[in-house]
């Protein structure tokens, strides 16, 4: 048997406002453990003398990054 409660001038049933209860705690947990966005980590400016010895260092930086990126693997 259904318990019925009056809510702002309507009838709702117990099962009703159970599953309302359910969908907002799981749903308000669900969308707090999402996490934000990860920032990426930016490192010091490059101060360079030229354009290609900037482009020689970017180049580095990059090298350097997927070699550390492939011994995790």
């Amino acid at each position: 048997m259904v318990q019925y409660y009056q809510i702002a001038g309507k009838k709702v049933g117990s099962h009703v406002l159970t599953m309302a209860t359910l969908g907002t705690i799981f749903g308000a947990t669900w969308l707090s453990s999402r996490g934000g966005e990860k920032k990426k980590e930016q490192g010091p400016p490059v101060v360079a003398s030229s354009k290609d010895e900037e482009q020689f260092i970017q180049q580095f930086l990059k090298e350097v990054g997927g070699e550390e990126n492939k011994a995790k693997h």
